[in-house]
């Protein structure tokens, strides 16, 4: 998507050759228009999936999956990583570790909210080693749910979350794929097959 990588290019900030920092417009600031753009970028590549929800993690993953399903006129589902007063059971739950964070979190999804028989998108903002997606996808079983696919804004190619989800034959979009962040400069890889 270009509009994306244009904003990357603008304003992402290559940190290491493992992290680029995206906070002002992605995942601390939000850019609406383009998480518009980007929701409407899903729902048009999803479009023939009959997709009921979107589940995403917080935080980050809440604006882009919030803008898909205005786009798709389906609600949008995050899971949680910390459980509040409200939230004490009838949940689903999976462990989901963080390599940026070097933490693992129990996330969880009311029962109430993903049913048997929903036609799930899985939604994030970045798609590294893949851990985020498999609890997603955790979830997504418990629930006897319908994975649809996984939709990605930024995935770090060179990283092997991806190839492992692909690799499980799931439908994998990601709107810019990151190729290489080595030397300071983002290098994207030419889009090719989802799958």
């Amino acid at each position: 998507m270009k509009q994306l990588q244009d904003k990357i290019m603008q304003d992402g900030k290559v940190l290491s050759d493992q992290v680029l920092k995206v906070d002002s417009f992605l995942n601390h600031q939000i850019d609406p228009p383009l998480m518009k753009a980007v929701g409407e970028e899903f729902a048009e590549r999803f479009k023939e999936s009959g997709i009921t929800k979107v589940l995403s993690i917080e935080s980050s993953g809440i604006a882009p999956a919030m803008m898909t399903g205005l786009v798709l006129g389906v609600p949008a589902i995050f899971a949680r990583k910390r459980k509040s007063l409200t939230m004490s059971n009838h949940l689903y739950t999976a462990d989901v570790h963080s390599f940026t964070k070097n933490e693992t979190n129990e996330i969880s999804v009311s029962k109430d909210f993903l049913k048997k028989g929903d036609k799930v998108l899985i939604l994030d903002d970045f798609l590294a080693n893949g851990q985020a997606v498999l609890g997603l996808l955790d979830i997504v079983e418990q629930a006897e749910a319908e994975l649809v696919g996984v939709a990605i804004v930024i995935e770090k190619g060179f990283q092997p979350g991806g190839a492992m989800i692909r690799e499980k034959g799931i439908r994998v979009e990601s709107l810019a794929i990151l190729e290489s962040l080595a030397d300071g400069k983002v290098k994207f890889k030419e889009e090719g097959p989802s799958l």
